[in-house]
């Protein structure tokens, strides 16, 4: 009466089938999925620095607060610290601003400009360029500034 081993059809006991086919799996293996969805997070954050206008401007601090925004994407004239101009990121001569407006007005459907300009830019200059904007076609400018900045109501101080 002793014990025997019973030998499982020379498949080594891995649970094979016979014909040499293995067992379909049944797991979901979501490691690829990871690491795709690491490489998009590190892609975009990389990247979205990068989607701001790219003129350097020393924007002034006000308390106002931000326009709304709309559909199609906002049009930004800078006036850079030397007075140059640039229409996005594209630098324009003084004399060709109005010219290109213009053009620019004519495949929009808004009317509304963003104006950036350096807080060293002394304020007849931005009044041209306010003028010239109105001469392009753009009726409504809203001046970009950064947040939280001084404000004049109660409470506050005021020179004298």
């Amino acid at each position: 009466m002793g014990v025997g081993a019973a030998k499982s059809g020379g498949s080594g006991g891995r649970g094979r089938r016979r014909g040499g086919r293995s067992a379909a799996m049944s797991e979901i293996n979501i490691t690829p999925m990871v690491d795709v969805m690491l490489v998009l997070l590190i892609i975009f954050m990389v990247a979205a620095p990068m989607l701001t206008v790219g003129v350097d401007v020393n924007l002034p601090k006000t308390a106002a607060a931000a326009l709304p925004t709309e559909q199609e994407e906002p049009l930004t004239v800078s006036i850079m610290a030397d007075g140059r101009l640039a229409i996005q990121t594209t630098e324009v001569a003084d004399g060709e601003l109005i010219t290109k407006l213009q053009a620019i007005a004519a495949e929009r459907t808004s009317k509304t400009i963003f104006l950036r300009a350096d807080g060293s830019v002394p304020y007849d200059r931005v009044a041209q360029v306010m003028g010239a904007l109105s001469a392009g076609g753009f009726d409504e400018v809203g001046f970009v500034h950064d947040s939280n900045g001084p404000a004049f109501g109660a409470g506050q101080e005021t020179g004298g």
